[in-house]
């Protein structure tokens, strides 16, 4: 059953999408981080019939966003499953190997993948339909030279991520 709640966050209200799940931690497996105004994200009124508002449904993913947010975290283990072509299921994938406070250029994440670092464009769009902001680290790609670029939620939240991350702000 599909299940969702918003959760205030410093880059705003967050909308998230899960799937109950008898393996997740706290029971629910997340689908869907939106942040308001995102380009390709869910609103709530996208939901299918039949989802249910169920705020304690991601009580462990809210903890773990919050340290997250709070600087007391580095990673999420939390349990997602997502939609995607098999190209954009290996692109979310390598994203998931950028570790904290680390940036890539997206020449660097085709590069990670074996494939042509002139493939950074089909990297990028892949990245734009990320439907998992912040859990999957999309914001720690940049920009050829470290241009704060290209981010479904907007520059300036993927900005505060990355301040964040390397310890000049607070979200």
């Amino acid at each position: 059953m599909t299940v969702y709640t918003t959760f205030d966050s410093p880059l705003g209200e967050l909308l998230l999408v899960g799937e109950e799940s008898p393996t997740a931690k706290g029971g629910t497996a997340l689908t869907s981080l939106s942040v308001p105004d995102q380009k390709g994200g869910v609103v709530a009124a996208d939901l299918a019939d039949g989802a249910r508002a169920d705020g304690a449904a991601f009580t462990e993913i809210i903890r773990q966003l919050r340290a997250y947010f709070a600087g007391e975290t580095t990673d999420f283990d939390i349990e997602f499953t997502s939609a995607g072509t098999a190209f954009q299921q290996q692109v979310w994938k390598t994203l998931e190997t950028i570790g904290y406070g680390t940036t890539l250029t997206y020449a660097d994440v085709a590069e990670a993948m074996g494939i042509p670092r002139t493939s950074s464009r089909a990297v990028g769009t892949a990245i734009g339909r990320n439907p998992l902001l912040v859990v999957r680290p999309c914001h720690r790609v940049v920009g050829a030279k470290g241009a704060i670029t290209g981010y479904a939620g907007g520059v300036e939240r993927k900005r505060l991520l990355l301040d964040l991350e390397s310890g000049r702000g607070t979200a």
